[in-house]
């Protein structure tokens, strides 16, 4: 949701449109510097919050950082940018920071998760004790971004010095254009199986749900409407469905907008809470 106007109308925004919990970022996402986070927003974005019901409220990191990034001053800089989104995170009262966890450019695959790890060490360091976590989100695999094998996650988890303050945000429209089916019963509970082989089901802490303009193993991120993309319905049924997931908030980040007069956010949330079976 956006902040435009401030935080509290990210909240008041969800509310409208019938949602439970919110996503946002907490700065312009593709600028590296922001404004500080004023005593009285965060407060009046809590006590929104509070009011409406809403919980799970996350953020998403900005776009421009690079904890794969060879490059020493780009990996630096990306490393005091998501202290920085960590810090602002906590400040507003929020659970999670959903990251991307990096593009290893001109290095290695090795050494972009290697770099990856390294990097969160250091943003742990200099942050010091925060109740806010990352999760690494599994992405679609474009150009040289890491993420988009469950065994890249499982690599990050497994080499920061504390991984209890790291998680998973699993992205529908991402792992299947990563080449992860999840159409049939059989195809979603063999990727399923996968993800818990690897990663375990007991760090995924979110869902981003979203269908796919692009088809399986393009390894393209482009988001379409629930149920108007190459994933279809039958994925979202599947998921909704998943009584392992059942306490797992669901963010959508479908294209924004109106047809008809209909918020696109209400005719999305709509289709998803149709696939629910009672």
């Amino acid at each position: 949701m956006s902040i435009a106007g401030g935080y509290y109308k990210a909240a008041e925004s969800g509310h409208r449109v019938g949602c439970d919990c919110i996503q946002l970022f907490t700065k312009n996402n593709n600028q590296w510097r922001a404004k500080p986070i004023s005593a009285d927003e965060a407060a009046r974005f809590a006590q929104t919050i509070a009011e409406l019901g809403l919980s799970h409220s996350i953020a998403h990191d900005s776009y421009l950082i690079n904890l794969a990034a060879p490059d020493d001053e780009l990996w630096l800089k990306s490393i005091e940018a998501y202290a920085e989104e960590l810090r602002r995170a906590e400040q507003l009262g929020l659970g999670f920071v959903v990251a991307h966890p990096g593009a290893f450019t001109t290095s290695s695959e090795e050494a972009g998760l290697e770099r990856i790890a390294q990097g969160l060490d250091e943003v742990h360091r200099r942050t010091g004790p925060l109740t806010v976590r990352t999760l690494l989100e599994t992405t679609a695999g474009q150009g040289t971004a890491l993420g988009w094998k469950f065994e890249h996650l499982a690599a990050i988890l497994e080499k920061v010095d504390v991984p209890e303050r790291l998680g998973v945000c699993v992205d529908t429209c991402h792992v299947f254009a990563a080449g992860y089916p999840l159409s049939t019963t059989k195809e979603y509970r063999s990727t399923i199986r996968k993800l818990q082989q690897t990663i375990g089901l007991e760090q995924v802490r979110a869902f981003h749900l979203n269908d796919s303009k692009r088809e399986l193993g393009s390894r393209v991120d482009r988001h379409a409407h629930i149920g108007e993309g190459h994933l279809g319905l039958e994925p979202f049924r599947h998921l909704l469905n998943d009584e392992r997931f059942a306490d797992v908030p669901m963010y959508l980040e479908t294209p924004k907008g109106t047809v008809g007069g209909v918020d696109l956010d209400v005719k999305n949330l709509a289709t998803l809470r149709g696939l629910i079976e009672v």
